[in-house]
């Protein structure tokens, strides 16, 4: 059912969301954030929910907004590191079908830099840019039967992903702060990127906008367990812990 639809049969409820999320919400001096980000929040959030019907409303808005097609594409792959294929080629799909009919030409222009000789290197590497010298050797860490997973992470999630142009490690830190908030169940990897975002330039009062703004499409509790992850890696970073 299209909005428009929606304004005729649910009028009242429709004029109450609206009043909420596109002038309470977008309005909110604590909530203030640029129109671009806003846009990158709300689309990795409803990715993140899986709330492909409202993606494809608020995908058009960003396109409009100035959100490029590649930029949208990178939110997509990415996506699939930390959602799954099963989850996002619904999205991937939409956002073909929408470029086209906005009159782009696919394939667009490739942003990967890595190799599939490079890809563990340069993921382990874009994993201490981001986390710390820490991350350095993790990928060998764990028990014999487990450890693979942990390359995984450093040449697939990092070195597939991570080491591609068209974002940078902010806005990608920022999408995938975003990707883990709204689909709960995700709050130990929720509050250690948030910690990752801290420490490469999105600070606790960024993250917090982020959340503000995606408040309409992810609901309270969400958003609210999400705060709270913000704050304890607010207060780790402060200890040190």
């Amino acid at each position: 059912m299209l909005m428009t639809e929606l304004m005729k049969t649910d009028a009242e409820f429709m004029d109450r969301f609206h009043n909420f999320a596109f002038d309470e919400v977008i309005n909110e001096k604590s909530a203030e954030l640029e129109v671009k980000p806003k846009m990158m929040a709300i689309l990795s959030t409803l990715i993140g929910c899986q709330g492909l019907d409202e993606f494809k409303i608020m995908l058009s808005e960003a396109l409009k907004l100035g959100v490029t097609p590649i930029e949208v594409k990178e939110i997509v792959y990415q996506a699939v590191a930390y959602l799954g294929m099963g989850r996002v080629l619904p999205f991937l799909y939409t956002v073909n079908d929408v470029l086209i009919s906005s009159g782009y030409k696919l394939p667009l222009k490739e942003q990967s830099t890595t190799t599939m000789d490079n890809r563990l290197e340069k993921g382990i590497q874009s994993q201490v840019d981001i986390f710390g010298e820490g991350m350095r050797e993790f990928y060998k860490s764990g028990t014999e039967e487990c450890r693979h997973i942990n390359k995984w992470l450093a040449a697939n999630c990092f070195g597939d992903y991570y080491t591609r142009n068209g974002l940078d490690y902010r806005q990608r830190e920022m999408i995938t702060f975003c990707f883990l908030a709204a689909q709960g169940g995700c709050e130990l990897q929720l509050t250690s990127h948030a910690m990752a975002n801290m420490r490469i330039g999105n600070d606790k009062h960024l993250l917090i906008r982020v959340i503000s703004q995606c408040v309409p499409y992810i609901g309270y509790p969400r958003s609210l367990n999400a705060l709270r992850c913000i704050n304890d890696a607010a207060k780790q970073i402060e200890t040190g812990k």
